[in-house]
């Protein structure tokens, strides 16, 4: 079962989970050092790889900030966090001027465990993100990543994101991002 939003359906790519997976939204009673933890495990194959990721070293403080700018959603397999997503709405200060658009919602910390990889959970959680974006009234979702991560990149591009153009955020990372766009379906 696959739980979102309120709604519950039936999803065969989590049969082998040992408990029901659920996708809520971020509460307040919830366990910001765990999703950290999960976070900062998810992104740390990239730092293995020399892409310090701001995901790879952040705090726990930087995570509930980074959960405070948007609607941040967590999947759970029981008690566990094994995954997570946040979707801003449009942000005159942001860094990237995409993000600053009327209509662009943002998506960032998208995590999922190692333990939930090739179970399409990462997917499911950006479509609840983009669901979530579309019923505020969002035309287009964006996103950035690291310009050298060419798997997440393409990843992005069969979920129909196309690259328009890029950003540095050096030194909080170590490389040049690609900015990304989707644009959104009515309905």
């Amino acid at each position: 079962m696959l739980r979102t939003g309120g709604s519950v359906s039936t999803d065969r790519a989590f049969a082998g989970a040992s408990n029901p997976l659920v996708i809520r939204r971020w509460r307040d009673d919830d366990d910001v050092h765990a999703l950290t933890a999960l976070v900062r495990a998810a992104y740390a194959h990239h730092a293995r790889e020399g892409l310090r990721f701001w995901a790879t070293h952040q705090s726990v403080e930087d995570t509930l900030e980074r959960l405070g700018r948007g609607a941040a959603f967590v999947a759970l397999d029981g008690p566990a966090y094994v995954g997570t997503v946040t979707v801003q709405p449009p942000r005159r200060d942001a860094d990237v001027p995409l993000y600053r658009e009327p209509g662009v919602y943002s998506i960032h910390q998208l995590a999922v465990a190692l333990s939930h990889r090739g179970c399409q959970l990462g997917r499911r959680l950006h479509d609840v993100a983009a669901g979530h974006a579309r019923s505020q009234g969002a035309r287009r979702l964006a996103l950035d990543t690291a310009s050298p991560a060419h798997g997440l990149i393409a990843l992005y591009e069969r979920w129909g994101y196309r690259v328009v153009g890029d950003h540095d955020f050096r030194p909080f990372t170590s490389y040049e991002s690609v900015v990304m766009e989707l644009a959104l379906e009515r309905g």
